[in-house]
């Protein structure tokens, strides 16, 4: 028997009472999902970041209270070959150990000064004033002797002091000048004299070598000019490695350095070294930082002559494929202008998803204290927020499924 439909008026009432109910509860829904949206965009910007995103960079560089005057430079082949050329204008009026001078061999370096060491040697004929006549048999022949002073000081006011001559100045000759004023000394008063005159100590042409080496102290020069290199070899060597040291070479008042793995023997900057010359040696490695999106924030060394952009990134990791936006590496550097004026700090962008990319930071060079900052993608805030949600409702879930 087929069962009777209620009324139609019945229907319609019922109808309209469903859809007073409905209509309510999706407004409220949906007004709930509005707010659970703006909550949800809210929380994500109060999340903890380790550093800016890409637009949050350019935003701060384009605001007008951009107080520092950064600058924002695409890296580019032109940019790269423009900074190659500024780096070498500047490094035109850099002093450099070459301009200390000093080439060839060192003249001088056997002169005599207070303080110095000689070792003096006279020869006499026949009767002198250190022998006599050697008897052979009932004759008498004339024999050759010498007598030696192991050790004759130059006193302070360059001069020195032999018997039956006495005092001769000597300060600023050479041995072989010497031993001629010897000679003149004791001519009368001696048959055919002849002196050798040795530089036992030299203490007036010396250089001290100190810092970062095994065996720091005085090296004594030579006639064959000891350059630099050879000077630090002699004092042990440095303990560190060549590219984190930094030579400080000072004469005449004047002080230089350069980093020592730059110097190449017998180049012009391993100069040939005068007296009382200071060589120092200062360990100041060169590093850069890295920030952002990467495994682990740190300062990263060198560890050699010249770094590019390309190994620097390698070195720190890479950007992290679940945090990076690979399309904004950036690097912050201070740049100064040729003219000398005050540094401008300049943020150079590169996008690594372009593949000329590559090749462009092969070709940009690392400064020392450069930072290195891999830029966060916009959706890790959202993925960090939902990551919160499921370590907050997770145990709630868990408990429930175990419960049923």
């Amino acid at each position: 028997m087929r069962q009777a439909h209620p009324p139609l008026s019945k229907r319609r009432a019922f109808k309209s009472w469903r859809t007073s109910l409905f209509i309510p509860s999706y407004r409220v829904f949906r007004a709930g999902a509005v707010v659970s949206i703006s909550a949800l965009l809210a929380a994500c910007a109060a999340l903890p970041t380790n550093g800016p995103t890409a637009g949050q960079i350019t935003h701060a560089v384009t605001q007008r209270d951009n107080g520092l005057g950064m600058a924002l430079v695409d890296i580019s082949a032109p940019m790269i070959s423009r900074l190659a050329e500024d780096s070498r204008l500047a490094n035109k009026h850099v002093a450099t150990l070459a301009n200390l001078g000093g080439g060839g061999l060192a003249l001088g370096n056997d002169v005599v000064g207070p303080g110095d060491i000689l070792s003096i040697a006279v020869y006499e004929v026949g009767v002198g004033l250190f022998g006599g006549m050697t008897p052979t048999g009932d004759s008498l022949y004339p024999a050759a002797r010498g007598e030696e002073f192991a050790a004759v000081p130059v006193d302070r006011n360059g001069a020195i002091k032999l018997p039956y001559i006495g005092e001769l100045t000597v300060t600023g000759r050479t041995p072989a000048e010497i031993a001629h004023m010897i000679e003149r000394g004791y001519a009368g008063r001696s048959q055919s004299p002849q002196a050798l005159v040795l530089l036992k100590k030299n203490m007036s042409n010396t250089v001290y070598v100190t810092g970062d080496v095994r065996k720091p102290g005085r090296i004594e020069l030579s006639l064959r000019g000891e350059r630099l290199l050879s000077a630090i070899a002699e004092a042990g060597g440095t303990v560190s490695q060549t590219q984190d040291m930094v030579v400080r070479v000072t004469r005449d008042g004047e002080v230089v350095e350069e980093r020592l793995d730059r110097i190449r023997a017998g180049a012009a900057n391993d100069i040939v070294l005068h007296a009382n010359d200071v060589v120092e040696l200062i360990k100041e490695p060169q590093t850069y930082t890295v920030f952002g999106a990467v495994t682990k924030v740190t300062q990263v060394p060198f560890d050699q002559t010249e770094l590019t952009l390309a190994e620097a990134i390698a070195r720190a990791g890479g950007p992290n494929d679940a945090l990076a936006n690979p399309k904004a590496i950036f690097l912050f550097r201070y740049v100064r202008p040729l003219d000398g004026s005050e540094a401008k700090p300049t943020i150079y962008r590169l996008n690594l998803m372009q593949p000329q990319s590559y090749f462009l930071s092969q070709k940009f060079v690392m400064q020392d204290k450069d930072v290195l900052y891999i830029s966060n993608a916009n959706i890790n805030r959202a993925s960090k927020f939902v990551g919160i949600l499921n370590q907050l409702f997770s145990p709630f879930i868990t408990a429930r499924a175990l419960s049923q």
